[in-house]
């Protein structure tokens, strides 16, 4: 019998929300539909906005998690109506929100993650269950809230034979290293993914990113600025770790070229290869038996940024996601929909050995339809 479930996701790369129809009965993983939605205009502008201080947070918050909760309900909709499913068949919708404040363990030793969403307004347009809240409460319990999708990771890309690791390139990057057999899992958030390569290509092509990295491959790498970017201390960090565009943002990035003449085209070249250089690094350093990379996320339909990772990795096996069997866009939206079918059966849907929380913790609070 079918359990079917719902995962919403719309990531760090502001571009729109992914969602997947996936069935879990007999505890496997096969999605039966994939959606997706751009953002208006002027709810991307507002949520990237939102992600610095601002006036009237309280009140443009509100209103930006309702626009957000629209979109998510257009794209169930789609799926419904694509897989000709009724609503009152599937379980759950796990509705991840828009991150926009990524804070763990600052200010009182807990910290905050703050992602936008109305999930009681996503179950009044949907008329399914929704799981929402993911992330605080491994806040709650000392961890950092992120990644979660390591156990999701796990479950679909682990092998016995050997070490897999798995990078998600969003607009952060993260990383899950998979041990062969029953080996402890590990993850954490790289850095950088489209992040910075997006505002710079928004910025001076006016294109909201650059598509295949072809401008980025026309470009050459400054070494000084690249070696200026790497000396972020973020890079050095031991794990458990985590980022998001509190760091990693366009403020951030000016502080760093200073007042530098560069041709924005190097520029793009040389972001990108940050972010190559940062998840490669990582790899090498935390998982250095891996022989298998799988890459999902926005960041794996980029080829030159995939090059660039192959040239870094030469003795690893770099693939897309696709080629094990599910596609970059929509692994994020499936893992959501997987830890959402976690909080009904009050199952864990974090891994305390990557995000360094006391323990194995239920997430997730529940909004019935």
């Amino acid at each position: 019998m079918a359990e079917l479930f719902i995962g919403l996701m719309s990531g760090t790369s502001l571009d729109g929300v992914d969602g997947v129809l996936a069935d879990f009965a007999d505890g496997r993983i096969a999605v039966q539909g994939y959606a997706a939605a751009a953002f208006p205009v002027a709810l991307r502008a507002e949520l990237m906005a939102l992600n610095t201080p601002g006036n009237n947070e309280l009140h443009r918050a509100a209103l930006a998690g309702s626009g957000l909760a629209r979109v998510y309900a257009a794209v169930v909709q789609q799926l419904l109506g694509d897989a000709d499913v009724k609503a009152d068949a599937v379980a759950a919708i796990g509705a991840h929100g828009q991150t926009v404040r990524h804070r763990p363990g600052e200010f009182d030793d807990v910290g905050y993650t703050l992602q936008i969403n109305n999930p009681s307004l996503l179950a009044e347009l949907t008329g399914i269950p929704v799981v929402a809240d993911f992330r605080s409460r491994d806040l709650a319990a000392g961890g950092q809230g992120a990644p979660l999708v390591p156990a999701f990771h796990r479950a679909l890309f682990a092998r016995g034979d050997q070490a897999v690791a798995v990078l998600n390139i969003g607009g952060i990057s993260n990383l899950s290293l998979l041990p062969a057999g029953a080996g402890e899992v590990l993850g954490f958030d790289c850095g950088p993914g489209n992040a910075l390569i997006d505002h710079w290509c928004q910025a001076h092509n006016g294109q909201p990113y650059d598509d295949n990295g072809q401008w980025a491959a026309s470009g050459q790498v400054l070494p000084a600025l690249l070696a200026q970017l790497e000396a972020e201390a973020y890079f050095a960090k031991a794990p458990p770790k985590s980022t998001g565009r509190d760091l990693f943002n366009p403020t951030w990035l000016a502080a760093r070229l200073g007042t530098t003449e560069a041709a924005p085209v190097d520029v793009q070249a040389t972001l990108t290869e940050l972010t190559a250089r940062c998840c490669a690094t990582h790899l090498q350093r935390h998982g250095p038996g891996s022989r298998t990379l799988v890459v999902c996320g926005g960041g794996a339909l980029n080829q030159h940024l995939m090059t660039r990772l192959r040239a870094l990795l030469p003795e690893v096996e770099v693939v897309s996601s696709a080629e094990r069997g599910l596609p970059p866009q929509e692994v994020e939206a499936a893992a959501f929909a997987w830890l959402a079918r976690s909080t009904l059966r009050r199952e864990p849907g974090n891994l305390a050995s990557v995000t360094g929380a006391r323990g194995a913790r239920v997430l997730g609070a529940i909004y019935p339809a």
